[in-house]
């Protein structure tokens, strides 16, 4: 082989290479380049007001916190069509209100975005849907539910409006304990490896044999406890089944951390693993601070 000709072979390889690459690479390159174009820009202030008025207790968040999400708020909103239902016209208000809630549940690098997400849907109040449901028999019947929020593993996520409004103004109330917005979001993060089954993603073998354990213990007490016709923190729809459940403990996780942490220690450290936060923190007296750091030094 002649130098012309091991040169030619040589461009010729390094220029498949390339293209290689770049068929591998380019669209995660190209989308983490656009998402970090989109942080860069300022959080315009009419979003900033939305936050304010209608959810006050996003100014109970720390600095980093607050700032994480907007900047989680703005590639949800870059990258999300929203679309109304029923004749409802969508604003930024509506846009910003549930992506920067939605956000929660993508902080400290836990996730750049919601990876099957497609559109949000959104109804200016509850919505009505048929079901087949079997009965004891086996047959099928179908049932009218009216219905706050629903996720689909297809990548939409359906809100009603009234309900989103209501939970962020009554967040900062400890009693409140819903928020329509993280219900549906954490069927999401759920549903990117199938069909919901309260089983997210997780990194290692180890973690979701743990995660297998604790979830399923706790859930199981829940059964127990509805079985029983018992008070309790969680609320009884979580013993639907283990979507649901993990549903429902991500939303007291946000809304209710002190008591989530109190009455169920395990199952808090292994949703504060999972969303790599500890909501405990963000709006705890300082005793309760200095516990509760202690007591993550001691896991």
């Amino acid at each position: 082989m002649d130098i012309r000709t091991a040169i030619a072979a040589f461009v010729f390889f390094a220029a498949l290479l390339v293209f290689v690459a770049a068929w591998l690479w380019g669209p995660p390159l190209a989308i983490a380049w656009r998402r970090a174009r989109v942080r860069r820009q300022s959080f315009p202030p009419a979003w900033r007001d939305t936050l304010r008025r209608r959810w006050p207790a996003f100014a109970q968040f720390p600095a980093d916190v607050q700032l994480q999400l907007k900047k989680q708020a703005q590639v949800l909103i870059a990258e999300t069509p929203f679309v109304g239902c029923a004749g409802l016209a969508i604003t930024d208000d509506m846009r910003v209100l549930i992506a920067a809630q939605a956000a929660l549940l993508l902080l400290n690098g836990r996730a750049n975005s919601f990876a099957n997400l497609r559109q949000v849907l959104v109804y200016p109040g509850a919505f009505v849907v048929d079901r087949a449901v079997a009965d004891d028999q086996g047959l099928a019947h179908e049932i009218r539910r009216v219905l706050a929020g629903e996720s689909w593993q297809q990548g939409q996520l359906i809100l009603s409006w009234q309900d989103v409004v209501t939970d962020a103004a009554q967040a900062a109330d400890a009693s409140h304990g819903r928020n329509v917005v993280i219900h549906e979001a954490a069927h999401q993060l759920d549903q990117e490896t199938g069909a919901a089954n309260g089983a997210p993603a997780l990194r290692s073998a180890v973690r979701r044999k743990r995660w297998a354990q604790v979830m399923s213990q706790a859930y199981s007490a829940l059964q127990l406890r509805v079985a029983r016709h018992q008070p309790g923190l969680i609320d009884a729809y979580g013993a639907t089944d283990p979507a649901e459940f993990f549903a429902v403990a991500t939303e007291l996780f946000i809304t209710r951390p002190e008591a989530l942490a109190a009455a169920h220690p395990a199952l808090y450290d292994e949703l504060a693993q999972l969303y790599r936060a500890s909501p405990l923190l963000w709006r705890s007296s300082p005793v309760l601070l200095r516990s509760a750091r202690a007591g993550n030094r001691s896991h």
